[in-house]
């Protein structure tokens, strides 16, 4: 079982949500979870199954954002540059990276062939070590794209040479679980949160395996400090937590909740609780190997 996390760059409409899931399900895949965010202007896609039915599912998710998202009128905090923004692609029980890196090979490719989309590979499946990190091949957005594509060293793994004209390009690449992890401000100052966030990542000289933004709610009046635990074995989710109250506090400023956006490993929440986290709505429904056995057993 193959475990994929597309990121589509559609949060508003409820009508493209609905119809992004059921291309999931056409196309044989679990279809695990869903969600968005309005102010983000982005949902994301939790599906599991064999290699075959994620890249079909895979395939009509595509098909369908193509048809729906136009990158030209489209307004949100978070950093993009494609319709289908990324496809992660993570082994789970009984698959391996290297199942999984040939299967961005051909995923990619066909959406390059399928769509006309401009296709880089990232993390475990780049192909240059510019492009392992995510927000090096993201850095400038769709805006800045097609000039971004005109430099050395630039050309798409597949497909053409220059942006589509709505649906941009497509970042897909193998990679190990993460956890998407959010935590909420009881405040309004981006500036802060912006500061946090550049205290707590790694790039920074942060917590290890922490990528992180500060970024702010518009709908809900609130700024939010939005990480990526890349390994949560080395940064646990207990540990960002807890680094992103203490530089709030230090600025002061007070966590008011924190969330998930997706499904989270089991073995992420060893050594912590929903209560300590301060997890809003949080039920075992939320852990991957929780979900797939109901989706598995029908329910």
């Amino acid at each position: 079982m193959i475990e994929s996390v597309p990121n589509v760059s559609e949060g508003h409409d409820a009508r493209v949500l609905t119809a992004l899931a059921e291309a999931v399900r056409s196309g044989g895949s679990l279809l695990l979870d869903y969600s968005a965010d309005p102010s983000h202007h982005r949902s994301v896609y939790t599906m599991a199954g064999d290699a075959g039915t994620i890249e079909r599912s895979l395939l009509q998710l595509v098909r369908t954002a193509v048809a729906h998202v136009d990158l030209r009128l489209h307004r949100g905090v978070h950093p993009r540059i494609g319709a289908v923004d990324v496809v992660p692609l993570i082994p789970l029980a009984g698959s391996t990276m290297a199942e999984c890196v040939e299967l961005s090979h051909r995923v990619g490719r066909a959406i390059a062939d399928t769509f006309g989309i401009p296709v880089f590979l990232y993390e475990q499946s780049a192909t240059r070590p510019e492009r392992q990190r995510l927000e090096q091949i993201r850095r400038g957005n769709f805006e800045g794209l097609a000039q971004k594509m005109t430099q050395p060293g630039w050309a798409p793994d597949y497909g053409p040479p220059a942006p589509h004209p709505t649906a941009g390009a497509t970042v897909v690449g193998a990679r190990m679980p993460l956890v998407a992890y959010n935590v909420i401000l009881d405040s309004t100052d981006v500036a802060g949160a912006i500061a946090i966030a550049a205290a707590v990542r790694e790039s920074s000289g942060g917590l290890p395996c922490v990528k992180a933004l500060g970024l702010p709610l518009l709908h809900r009046h609130v700024a939010q400090v939005s990480m990526n635990l890349t390994d949560f074995s080395r940064t646990t989710v207990q540990a960002a937590f807890d680094a992103v109250e203490r530089e709030a506090s230090a600025r002061g400023l007070r966590v008011l909740e924190s969330e998930l956006i997706g499904l989270i490993p089991e073995a992420a929440l060893e050594g912590t609780t929903a209560e300590r986290l301060k997890l809003t709505g949080f039920t075992r429904s939320q852990i991957l190997e929780e979900r797939i056995a109901e989706r598995l057993a029908g329910r």
